[in-house]
């Protein structure tokens, strides 16, 4: 030993008092070591039941199904049905040993029914680890799984990581609040504009399941609205659940219910309130201590016990679809849960969608909308820019404000704010020749020219810089602006309008509100502030230029977001006035002017049901390199009735574009095929893309393709 180690012992030795003991505190304190799970052999078994039947949380197709193992004695009291379990998975039938399979990687999973015997023959494998005895994955929630599972043509395991969450062993250990009785039921309110609303809450209230489709007046009572029906549930002592889609819609929802219930009744579920925070409130709801949940799409899935109402708001928005797989729909999970559940199902949004139209054309849900004359009372005035009133008016085309949209400004800042709704964020995305209006595109890639500021012209594909651009069809060069971007806008209007504030609200900064005094809101569609008291006037700008999208939805989707913005507008009757810079002839110009969503859902579902396009028909789209999607077809089973579209090549994402799903990486090219089949053969469709898509899993080493079933863009 030498002298520096003799010098330590003895120091340690000598140690004072207070700091063995604050060294014994900091042993007693830490956490001792998490044992590694076991693989049991040797163990006794569990007397009664000695098998569970196990769900991995694998997420691939060819192995979709439930594995049985064995359950050992000392995991008989916590491996009850629904708890988080850790199994071994992969080892063959020769790693065997006193009559136990060994080896295998350790796998997550959840325990879903315990068994006298299993019906495979071979030695079984013991479960290694229960994770945690709380119990999450109840019957109710495995079945609405696999419904959802099976109507997308994916995996359980895949359905349950977006119902289940994550867990957090601080949130599990802390008990949930005691539930709290039934409310009374609330008076109709604001309900009574509403011809059946008094009678729909009445029926709630009652513990019926009434069914509705729900177009909301404009104005900021629909939260309150949705509270009210959220409350009927719940003094009839069940549970509600309402979908929205986005967080901001989700606070006016939720100071809704506090002010007309109090606190402790309702769980707020969003993906932005953290993992612990989040894990609590569904353990409230999945323990039963609250009845009632709002949330955006990660909600959906909520346990909510006895559930008496489920609610979507705006189902037309993009951010009720899910991107993961199998990427549901929140509006198609509400329809499942209704039907499973047997509970009541309400709609609802300022606009219609042709799905909502669909499903009161076939009588499966009733209209919830107000008379006519109550809808011009709260409606806007609405006045509309064609194509005839710019080519008159020049100097307002090149700055894509006409006359009349700079008189209503000027006329609303008088009196409060005034929107003013720009389809694209940023500066000028996009710039043509002002003589012949060709597209300005990059001499070193023909990527779109676009202005990053007043005099910054650059290419949005390699980035490179234009300075001495002139058209290659009439030679000029002068530009103009296709499609002016928010923040452009934003500059013009403080030009033009000095003593304003002016405001922007957009994807990088989303206001929620803004004050009621005079000012600009300038805004892309989705992320319009609420005014106090409303805004004065609104202006939509380049309508032409979301209803020329190459996409089915195009008028639908225009109409929605235009409609959203009208009706933050005061009523005409207190001088609210919108002007939308479109094509007045057009059908969802027509439609916004006469305050009419509905009927343009039913025009246009009995356009589709001509054509054989959904929501008439079923559809499936298959994404992938050409060589993959023609094996694919060849390779699939489809039902007599199917149809098969393409497939056509997929235009890939532009550089330094985030890549949507179902579009190529950079680099590849991709094709896509669209298949159809008439209704009644939804089931077969998907039954057959899951049997095709898991056979080329279990082969391995094949090109995957991406199947999505009901995309929401088919082009």
């Amino acid at each position: 030993m030498s002298s520096e180690d003799g010098q330590q012992e003895g120091g340690a030795e000598g140690a004072p008092p207070e700091q063995l003991a604050f060294i014994r505190e900091s042993v007693r304190k830490a956490k001792a070591p998490r044992a590694k799970p076991r693989t049991w052999r040797g163990a006794a078994l569990a007397r009664e039941l000695p098998v569970a039947r196990v769900l991995v949380d694998k997420g691939v197709l060819h192995l979709d199904r439930y594995f049985d193992y064995a359950v050992p004695e000392e995991l008989d009291a916590d491996a009850q049905p629904g708890v988080r379990v850790r199994v071994r998975f992969g080892a063959g039938r020769h790693r065997v040993r006193e009559g136990r399979r060994e080896g295998g990687g350790l796998i997550d999973g959840f325990l879903v029914e315990r068994l006298a015997e299993s019906d495979y023959s071979g030695p079984l494998a013991a479960l290694a680890q229960v994770v945690s005895p709380e119990p999450v994955l109840g019957a109710e929630l495995l079945g609405l799984a696999r419904a959802v599972a099976d109507r997308y043509a994916g995996s359980l395991a895949d359905v349950l990581q977006l119902a289940v969450p994550p867990r957090n062993a601080r949130a599990e250990g802390r008990p949930s609040p005691d539930p709290l009785p039934p409310p009374p039921a609330p008076v109709p309110g604001s309900w009574e504009r509403y011809e059946r609303g008094p009678g729909f809450l009445e029926a709630l209230a009652a513990g019926g399941a009434p069914r509705a489709v729900w177009n909301a007046l404009p104005g900021p009572q629909w939260s309150e609205e949705l509270a009210r029906a959220v409350a009927a549930t719940l003094a009839s002592g069940r549970g509600a659940l309402a979908v929205l889609p986005d967080g901001r819609s989700v606070a006016r929802v939720d100071a809704a219910l506090t002010a007309l219930l109090g606190r402790g009744r309702h769980a707020v579920l969003t993906a932005d309130a953290g993992p612990e925070k989040r894990y609590a409130q569904w353990l409230a709801v999945r323990r039963g201590s609250v009845r009632a949940v709002i949330g955006t799409r990660a909600a959906m899935f909520a346990p909510v016990r006895d559930l008496g109402l489920v609610a979507v708001w705006d189902d037309g928005d993009d951010s009720h679809s899910e991107q993961h797989a199998p990427q549901p729909h929140a509006r198609e999970v509400a329809l499942l849960r209704a039907a499973q559940d047997g509970c009541g199902f309400l709609l609802g949004g300022w606009s219609c969608t042709v799905e909502a139209a669909q499903l009161v054309e076939t009588g499966w849900a009733g209209p919830l909308v107000a008379g006519r004359e109550r809808v011009r009372a709260a409606a806007p005035l609405v006045r509309t820019v064609g194509d005839q009133d710019l080519a008159r008016d020049e100097a307002a085309r090149a700055a894509r404000l006409p006359s009349l949209a700079w008189q209503t400004a000027r006329e609303g800042l008088r009196h409060g704010p005034v929107l003013v709704q720009v389809p694209r964020r940023g500066y000028v995305p996009r710039m043509a020749c002002a003589t012949c209006r060709a597209p300005a595109r990059c001499v070193n890639c023909s990527g779109p020219l676009q202005a990053q500021g007043s005099d910054d012209l650059r290419c949005d594909w390699c980035g490179r810089e234009e300075s001495g651009w002139h058209c290659p069809e009439c030679g000029g060069f002068r530009l103009r602006a296709q499609v002016v971007g928010a923040r452009r806008t934003a500059e013009e209007l403080g030009r033009a309008f000095p003593a304003v504030p002016v405001r922007t609200s957009g994807r990088e900064h989303v206001l929620d509100t803004v004050p009621g005094t005079p000012a600009l809101v300038v805004s892309t569609p989705g992320a319009e502030p609420v005014a106090e008291g409303g805004y004065a006037a609104a202006l939509l700008l380049d309508g032409w230029a979301m209803l020329n999208r190459p996409d089915l939805r195009a008028g639908e989707d225009a109409l929605r977001r235009w409609t959203g913005a009208a009706a933050l507008v005061r009523p005409q009757s207190a001088g609210g006035t919108v002007v939308v810079v479109a094509e007045p002839t057009l059908r969802p110009v027509q439609a916004l002017v006469r305050w009419d969503p509905v009927g343009h859902a039913v025009r246009e579902l009995a356009e589709r049901s001509e054509l054989g396009f959904p929501p008439v028909s079923r559809m499936a789209a298959l994404s992938g390199p050409g060589e993959a999607v023609a094996e694919f077809l060849r390779a699939v089973e489809l039902p007599p009735q199917a149809e098969i579209l393409g497939p056509v090549p997929v235009p890939a994402a532009p550089p330094g574009r985030p890549r949507r799903p179902g579009t190529p990486p950079p680099g590849e090219q991709w094709d896509r095929a669209l298949i159809r089949v008439p209704p009644g053969n939804g089931a077969a469709l998907t039954a057959a893309l899951k049997s095709a898509q898991a056979a080329r899993m279990a082969r391995g080493g094949s090109t995957p393709v991406w199947v999505r079933v009901d995309p929401p863009d088919i082009g």
